[in-house]
């Protein structure tokens, strides 16, 4: 088999999109859950293990577009998703650099984020819809992350107000919410 074979065969995987996308949606759903039952619970109790949380979830963000942009023909053939890469693993470097100092910054860095990479799962939504079902939740998703950016970043402007990881919680509830859709709609439709 020459190196051209194998690279094919690589990026094109025999298993069809929809079983890997529904384990993949369903995976970022059950992980987004647990980040929120965690920063509900013991992030917001406790504030070292909520500093860990802000830092773990743009980290598993990039490690999960990496992941599934190269199960789907790799970074190059998925460039929402090389970019959502990027950014989440700078903003993951962000919240590292503000956590310690202001939380209110790093409610800010995580705004940013979460515009870029809403528009970023809009993108590639919008680019799977022609290969793969269950899109449109990933679509919307997108949208709300985006607009879910300003109240982010007007709790990051407003020293007065206290913040903790769970402010962050229910936007990942949601996330985890459309990412179950998705997995739900491609079961259904596979069986």
């Amino acid at each position: 088999m020459t190196m051209t074979t194998k690279l094919a065969a690589h990026a094109n995987p025999a298993e069809p999109a929809s079983p890997w996308l529904e384990r993949y949606y369903g995976v970022r759903a059950l992980f987004s859950f647990l980040w929120v039952a965690l920063a509900f619970t013991i992030g917001k109790a406790q504030p070292g293990i909520g500093i860990a949380l802000l830092i773990a979830y743009p980290a598993w963000d990039c490690l999960a577009n990496l992941v599934d942009a190269r199960r789907n023909g790799g970074l190059r053939a998925n460039p929402s998703q090389l970019l959502n890469v990027i950014v989440s693993a700078i903003v993951m470097i962000a919240v590292i650099a503000t956590v310690g100092d202001d939380l209110h910054a790093t409610i800010g860095v995580i705004g940013v984020w979460a515009a870029l990479s809403g528009l970023l799962q809009l993108a590639t939504g919008v680019r799977r819809r022609r290969s793969a079902s269950a899109q449109w939740p990933q679509i919307l998703s997108g949208a709300q992350s985006a607009l879910a950016a300003a109240h982010f970043l007007i709790q990051a402007t407003h020293p007065a107000v206290p913040v903790s990881v769970a402010i962050v919680a229910p936007y990942a509830a949601f996330g985890a919410v459309y990412f179950a859709i998705s997995a739900a709609v491609l079961a259904f439709k596979r069986r």
